[in-house]
């Protein structure tokens, strides 16, 4: 398991509401670098805000956090320049090649041309696409475009890359295939906050958090957090927790 350094996200009662209504309530957590985070809850449960908030896409209510040491409502770009993101919907360009996929996103994330160049044909090499270079994105199974997305976001080395629900629809193998990636991204100092369904995958984190109704309603090791609540395994944990949701 990595080394891990000190904390890249620190969120202080972290609020969002829209009118009435509380989406995120004051949440509090840290994530440290080269950390792999897991970010739980149900429909509704507002991860998916949270996770908005942390990009730097939506300003908080109250309370603050920072992300790669910038504060999220005041150095909303900053943030962006810092972090990778991959959407549980396929965030590539269809009718674009695979090599031009890589190009245009490196180019977004001021990568320089010449490091491209590089760095594409050993992404390539390493997701044995080489054969697949001048396909358009659109024609490649699933699974491999799960990859290559995932490749794309942390193409520029970002101090965190955030994954909502990446193994979407994917089947058990390329899951596992994708987990490696998620590992060896870890390895390499960038941090990992991501959301799935899939609490086998849940197993695979550092740590877990659980939303229920905007707040957080635990947060440990995947083993800690199994000992407490005497689960078998991280999927009870969750249905427990998810039990105790109040609004739809």
């Amino acid at each position: 398991m990595n080394t891990l350094e000190k904390d890249v996200i620190v969120a202080d009662r972290l609020t969002k509401s829209f009118g009435a209504f509380t989406a995120v309530d004051r949440i509090c957590f840290s994530v440290a670098g080269g950390e792999i985070f897991g970010f739980l809850g149900a429909n509704g449960a507002g991860k998916t805000t949270a996770m908005r908030m942390l990009c730097g896409l939506s300003k908080p209510t109250s309370g603050s956090a920072q992300v790669a040491g910038f504060d999220i409502a005041r150095q909303p770009e900053q943030v962006k320049r810092n972090i990778g993101y991959m959407s549980q919907k396929f965030s590539l360009y269809e009718d674009l090649r695979v090599w031009e996929n890589i190009c245009l996103f490196a180019g977004i994330y001021g990568v320089k041309e010449k490091e491209i160049r590089r760095k594409t044909t050993e992404t390539l090499d390493r997701l044995g696409l080489a054969r697949e270079r001048n396909t358009l994105v659109k024609d490649l199974p699933l699974g491999w475009k799960q990859k290559l997305a995932f490749s794309v976001a942390v193409f520029h080395e970002p101090r965190i890359v955030f994954l909502d629900e990446p193994t979407g629809g994917v089947d058990p193998i390329t899951r596992r295939q994708f987990w490696e990636l998620i590992r060896e991204a870890a390895e390499r100092g960038i941090t990992i906050f991501v959301t799935t369904h899939y609490m086998d995958e849940a197993e695979y984190c550092n740590r877990v958090s659980i939303m229920v109704d905007g707040r957080i309603a635990a947060l440990d090791t995947p083993l800690s957090l199994r000992a407490s609540f005497r689960a078998q395994n991280m999927d009870e944990v969750f249905r427990r927790l998810a039990r105790k949701a109040t609004r739809e």
